[in-house]
């Protein structure tokens, strides 16, 4: 059996288990608690299936694991690996659905749906392992940096995130007022998310490893970056839908600011 079968077989498998956990636990955010696992996994397997060292497919392996190192320890200091850390956008969707709607969405979305795209996202790697042996060239040079340099802005906005979340939760623990109750300075100042920009654009440059092996400029598995960012674009929406109704003034943001490229703010 080649290693994309064997990949998706093993993608359906994680799929099936984390649909099991949710309606046994009630939680539905395992897909999330494994979003940073998963990439990482199926990018390792198709460097291991190469049967002998491959220095692109080691450079992929290496990126997607800082990937999924930085990723995972964020989610993990925000409590999403404790007990009842789920999203808090699963439990607003099920106010909107009955209870049948909710599962049907957590069967087809949550769980299949959303493994299915992390082994999208994964899969210039096997079109680097269909070219095993292929030289580096430029481009590998190029997407190694782009990727490294998005990871760096993605950490340090996380980090500012982070850092504002827990003066605003200090502050008002104190019983004192807090100014804003959303971050509009340092790389926010910029962008409404450029945590978000940063995790989508480092997929589109992902696939340029898979474009340097393959020669191809426009391969099938792009459609991995695509759909990621549709999701992104549909739970930014969901997300900011949200926000202005705790923060009626985020409008006001939302007129100012970029709502994902880093730019000058608006007048």
């Amino acid at each position: 059996m080649d290693a994309l079968t064997l990949a998706l077989f093993g993608c359906l498998a994680i799929a099936f288990v984390c649909w099991l956990v949710s309606v046994l636990t009630h939680e539905y955010s395992w897909v999330d608690r494994l979003w940073s696992i998963t990439p990482p996994l199926y990018v390792g397997f198709f460097a291991w299936s190469a049967g002998a060292f491959d220095a692109r497919l080691a450079i992929m392996t290496a990126l997607s694991a800082l990937w999924g190192a930085r990723l995972t320890f964020n989610f993990a200091r925000k409590g999403g690996y404790a007990k009842g850390g789920e999203d808090y956008r699963w439990a607003e969707l099920r106010t909107r659905m009955s209870a049948a709607q909710f599962q049907v969405f957590n069967v087809v979305f949550v769980a299949l749906f959303q493994h299915v795209l992390l082994l999208a996202i994964a899969l210039p790697a096997w079109v680097a392992l269909e070219h095993h042996g292929a030289p580096l060239g430029p481009l590998d040079a190029v997407a190694t940096l782009l990727f490294l340099a998005l990871l760096a802005f993605e950490t340090l906005a996380d980090e500012q995130q982070w850092r504002f979340q827990n003066a605003k939760k200090a502050a008002r623990a104190r019983g004192e007022t807090v100014a804003s109750g959303f971050l509009t300075t340092g790389l926010f100042r910029f962008s409404r998310h450029p945590n978000f920009f940063c995790e989508q654009s480092m997929w589109w440059v992902f696939y340029l490893f898979g474009v340097a092996a393959g020669g191809a400029p426009v391969h099938w598995t792009l459609a991995g970056a695509v759909v990621l960012s549709g999701l992104f674009h549909g739970s930014t929406n969901f997300t900011e839908e949200l926000s202005i109704r705790k923060y009626p003034e985020y409008s006001e943001y939302q007129r100012t600011t970029s709502r994902l490229l880093p730019l000058p703010p608006r007048a």
